[in-house]
């Protein structure tokens, strides 16, 4: 077990019941809950899994006191790729979706996440921060010094996501070294600072993805049309120096 908290249990997945048991809670929250849906989704038996499952660590939450035999009590996931997962898996998750290159091409250990969700009752507080501090224990484990993975906006339309876009480009803006491009062609044209609706981007951005911001995070150049999941996507990057070696999370700034 990497990490406790108070309520929750931490591990990563050792036996294919633990690996299903994250597939059941992701077929709830992304084709269940988001309308996801695609090749890996198996609507019989409620999983929805893919090829990358095989090669990866699980990171699971638990809530001990959960009745819920079909997830054993598993109430979040994280999914996890080294390089040498990735090695062999044919590659990154997000390299269909964004030119990885700078990344994969430089000395950086570099630990890509996927799939994340939590239990819609579990999100945010507690639930959250225990499985951080999880990752953040993996994190010091296996010496990682990048983390990176796609985050998602619900919807396809990325005209619609026009302020919390342009706001993530104007103010979380990757460096040069490690700015991953979008593979796909770009329609969306941004907006100037002078024209962002701060506040209305700040409320349209997802928790999730300003928990990373507020730690640091970083995106990529552009956005990624995930049809299949019902999705705009962005690349998030964040530097493992944000994550304390006792595996509790540090903010670089304080508030909510």
């Amino acid at each position: 077990m990497l990490q406790n908290a108070p309520a929750f249990d931490v591990s990563l997945a050792t036996v294919e019941d633990d690996i299903r048991a994250a597939q059941r809670l992701r077929y709830d929250v992304f084709v269940t809950e988001l309308g996801g849906d695609g090749e890996g989704v198996d609507h019989v038996n409620r999983l929805e899994t893919d090829a990358f499952d095989a090669h990866a660590d699980h990171l699971l939450l638990r809530d001990p006191r959960s009745s819920d035999s079909d997830t054993g009590g598993v109430v979040g996931v994280y999914r996890l790729m080294t390089r040498d997962h990735a090695a062999r898996a044919g590659g990154f998750y997000s390299a269909a979706e964004f030119d990885l290159s700078r990344l994969e091409n430089s000395d950086l250990r570099l630990l890509e996440l996927g799939r994340s969700c939590l239990h819609p009752d579990h999100r945010g507080g507690p639930a959250l921060m225990a499985l951080w501090q999880g990752l953040a224990a993996y994190v010091a484990q296996n010496r990682i010094d990048l983390l990176f993975g796609t985050a998602s906006f619900h919807g396809t339309d990325p005209a619609r996501l026009i302020h919390p876009i342009s706001h993530l480009h104007a103010a979380y803006l990757a460096p040069g070294a490690l700015r991953v491009t979008s593979r796909q062609a770009q329609t969306m044209t941004l907006l100037p600072l002078d024209r962002i609706d701060r506040k209305a981007a700040m409320r349209d951005t997802p928790a999730l993805i300003k928990s990373y911001l507020k730690l640091g995070g970083m995106i990529g150049q552009g956005v990624f049309v995930d049809h299949a999941f019902n999705t705009t996507d962005v690349c998030l990057i964040l530097d493992t120096r944000a994550l304390s070696t006792t595996g509790q999370l540090r903010s670089s700034r304080s508030g909510s």
